[in-house]
């Protein structure tokens, strides 16, 4: 289901009703449990969760702040307190908004928590799309790798990353990879679908490219492929796909 909130379309978004149970702690304290989540696409990559204000279980202390969305309208915005924990600004309540299925929902921001769970399985970053479908496919394609004219990889063996919305990745291994060339960096992040992934940068004639080479050391079971192969921004590099440069894609990652 589909809901508009404004008569030109600006600020068109997406609302319909979740299948998992979903909770969320603080400092170890529950949060929320809920049978009954509500996905909201507030951006188009991914949705966010909200959640049965009768399914909460910490104290909303109003802040007296107003959060303001073109499509959902006014946000009373609320500190979250569980026991003697705090975490301030952390949830929001459309209570008015235009869009009838959100009024009894809380929004609480993502990180402002400490851990979130669908079903018994803990969830990174933002909550998973039922709409994006992670392929990883063996491959013979001949894939190269340059930066600033240099080749830093070239393999026959890729596996062929394929998740929605976003170009096709090429994970490559470590061996096919000038190993030379890479200098490791402390970054992380946490992918919904694949899991942490760690970060090298690329040092090419003296030129340091910060974290443009990443890997899956311990994926989620789906993703088991690219276990410890690594792969490159297609959005920052020149790869060659069987010869033929392919064009740089413009992402939220370029």
């Amino acid at each position: 289901m589909s809901a508009d909130a404004s008569p030109a379309g600006r600020g068109r978004i997406k609302v319909e009703p979740g299948q998992k149970r979903v909770r969320a702690y603080l400092h170890g304290y529950l949060v929320v449990d809920t049978v009954r989540p509500t996905l909201v696409w507030e951006k188009p990559q991914y949705p966010s969760y909200y959640l049965p204000l009768v399914d909460v279980r910490a104290e909303l202390i109003p802040t007296g702040a107003i959060d303001h969305s073109p499509s959902r309208g006014d946000a009373d915005v609320f500190d979250v307190k569980v026991c003697e924990t705090v975490a301030p600004r952390a949830a929001l309540r459309y209570s008015d908004s235009p869009l009838a299925e959100i009024r009894d929902l809380v929004r609480f921001q993502w990180d402002a928590l400490d851990e979130w769970f669908e079903e018994d399985e803990p969830v990174y970053t933002h909550p998973r799309d039922p709409y994006t479908r992670v392929d990883i496919l063996a491959s013979t394609r001949h894939v190269r790798i340059e930066i600033d004219g240099v080749t830093v990889a070239e393999s026959r063996q890729p596996r062929m990353l394929f998740e929605t919305r976003l170009p096709p990745r090429f994970y490559l291994p470590l061996t096919d990879v000038r190993m030379d060339l890479l200098r490791p960096s402390s970054n992380q992040t946490h992918c919904p679908y694949k899991g942490i992934a760690t970060y090298w940068s690329v040092d090419v004639a003296g030129t340091v490219y910060d974290d443009y080479v990443w890997t899956y050391r311990s994926p989620f079971a789906e993703s088991q492929k690219i276990a410890g192969l690594v792969a490159f921004y297609n959005e920052k590099v020149d790869i060659y796909l069987d010869g033929e440069l392919q064009a740089r894609p413009h992402t939220p990652f370029s």
